[in-house]
């Protein structure tokens, strides 16, 4: 690929956030197996408009995510589109880890005793990577887990897949507007491994172009038509950049 814009490497256990332009891609690179990433998607320009979880899900009638399927916003639009997935399974039921699941799981171990070996919590991860954006607690919201995968047996309890992504499996994400991306590396709040050892993830970004007419995400179902069409409409005419 001779268009890559950058690359880098987010450690296991560790947080990331930047924003990504419409029309530019983000693959995530699984380095180790076992890789879990807590996603959040947030509006560049407005930030109160974010990932929905209900409405992705019921929009594309779906319980997980993976290659075809589109996150959408609280205001009907795209945010971004799944356009590559060797995983077949992302989970979106889950949520995240907090520092009491974290501490009875896997003991407490703080910066001032092991620095960058310490354990973080997801949520913990997340809420240092809003606060550089001036958003907070209100503003967290049901996330995407990349590479985790959840299953619901028939009385409703949730099963966690142990390993499910393999080194070198990736998501790609193509981004259909200017949008926030908020990352965790911690691991998965169902993950049964009693040692803290979450894998890396390589981040790598480059020009992808906007969905075409016969773009596979956006005639997945027709809600997603809708959502498309949504989301043009918000930067046609009004001086956004949209390119």
């Amino acid at each position: 690929m001779n268009n890559i814009l950058w690359e880098e490497t987010v450690p296991g256990g560790n947080h990331w956030s930047g924003v990504l332009r419409r029309d530019t891609a983000l693959r995530l690179t699984d380095l180790e197996g076992g890789a879990n990433v807590a996603a959040l998607f947030y509006n560049r320009e407005e930030k109160l408009e974010r990932y929905n979880m209900p409405d992705t899900l019921k929009a594309q009638h779906t319980a997980f995510l993976t290659a075809g399927n589109v996150c959408y916003s609280d205001m009907g639009r795209v945010l971004c589109s799944i356009i590559g997935d060797s995983v077949g399974w992302h989970d979106t039921l889950s949520g995240v880890s907090d520092a009491a699941l974290v501490a009875e799981k896997y003991g407490t171990v703080n910066f001032q005793t092991h620095r960058n070996d310490m354990v973080r919590s997801g949520r913990d991860g997340l809420l240092i990577e809003l606060g550089k954006w001036g958003l907070g607690k209100r503003d967290l919201v049901a996330n995407v887990n990349f590479f985790s995968k959840v299953t619901a047996d028939a009385d409703g309890n949730l099963h966690f897949q142990p390993r499910h992504s393999k080194a070198g499996d990736t998501v790609e994400l193509r981004f259909d507007m200017d949008v926030l991306v908020v990352l965790s590396t911690a691991p998965h709040p169902l993950d049964p491994v009693s040692q803290y050892k979450p894998a890396a993830v390589k981040l790598t970004a480059w020009h992808a172009g906007t969905a075409a007419v016969d773009d596979v995400c956006r005639n997945a179902c027709p809600q997603n038509q809708r959502g498309f069409i949504n989301t043009e409409r918000f930067y046609a005419g009004s001086g956004r950049r949209s390119c």
